[in-house]
């Protein structure tokens, strides 16, 4: 099942330049795929216009989520709402009310899904709460609910993040490079729960990253993107130094930031994509 169906999606912020530029792409049920590139290449834009948080420019471009149009001509279509029920986004900077306790905002994943009147009053059910908690049990910080978001760590934020779109009930999550303020540990943390909310529930997983030896570790398949284009898009064990190198010039070296290198573990190319599909701009 086609779960995120891209095709002629034009950006432009500007006169003289595109934020995207023709982006074409699609992601299976099931699939966690890494978007990587340089800062300014389109990859946390092209995520918000997946959410539907951004319009696209009005010249064609279309895109569907679980086979309804979230939106085309750059018109966010009447159904979208239905459809981000079902989209759990997840932020740099985690987008908790640091002044509610960690379960109310996990119990935001709700939201969607309950009378507004209900949500705008912070009243959830007995199991609704139970659900909520089993979410943060999941993620590893359950012993956490009753304090304030605030006073959690950063790793620890993101985690309750996760856990409000694993109470939202999302079959696709979109992480807009959920492990950039955080150190190494919290990162690999972060990591490993996004991983396993793909294996265990078969959500749908869409991140992106700046470092590719995460994107290696974790999933089979990779989305290069630079200035606005897709570059790259089939197996995550195809991105070596010398490859990147070309892609990305003098910035490839930051994109490994755990010192990977060519001998890193090959993954298997994803049942999704048929071949290695390469682009230049």
């Amino acid at each position: 099942m086609l779960v995120v169906d891209i095709s002629g999606l034009n950006k432009s912020f500007s006169r003289d330049k595109r934020a995207l530029n023709n982006v074409r792409l699609q992601v299976r049920e099931g699939e966690m795929v890494a978007l990587i590139g340089a800062s300014g290449s389109g990859k946390s834009t092209l995520i918000r216009h997946i959410a539907g948080l951004l319009r696209g420019d009005r010249d064609g471009g279309k895109i569907s989520v679980f086979g309804e149009t979230i939106q085309e001509n750059g018109k966010i279509s009447r159904g979208a709402r239905k459809v981000r029920a079902d989209i759990g986004v997840i932020f740099q900077q985690f987008n908790l009310v640091s002044r509610l306790t960690v379960l109310t905002n996990v119990l935001m994943g709700m939201l969607g899904r309950v009378p507004a009147w209900r949500g705008s009053l912070c009243m959830f059910t007995k199991s609704e709460r139970m659900r909520a908690m089993n979410a943060l049990a999941r993620v590893g910080i359950d012993g956490h609910a009753t304090k304030k978001a605030r006073h959690l760590s950063g790793g620890q934020q993101q985690r309750a993040a996760i856990a409000r779109t694993i109470t939202q009930g999302a079959r696709l999550i979109l992480a807009d490079e959920p492990i950039a303020s955080l150190d190494p540990a919290s990162s690999r943390k972060v990591m490993n729960t996004l991983d396993r909310v793909n294996r265990e529930d078969n959500v749908t997983v869409i991140v992106s990253l700046h470092q590719v030896d995460y994107a290696k570790d974790y999933c089979k398949r990779t989305i290069a993107m630079r200035d606005g284009e897709v570059v790259f898009d089939g197996p995550s064990s195809q991105l070596t130094p010398a490859f990147l190198q070309e892609l990305y010039g003098e910035y490839s070296s930051e994109l490994f930031a755990d010192g990977s290198d060519d001998t890193a573990k090959p993954v298997a190319e994803p049942v999704a994509k048929k071949d290695l599909a390469v682009a230049t701009s």
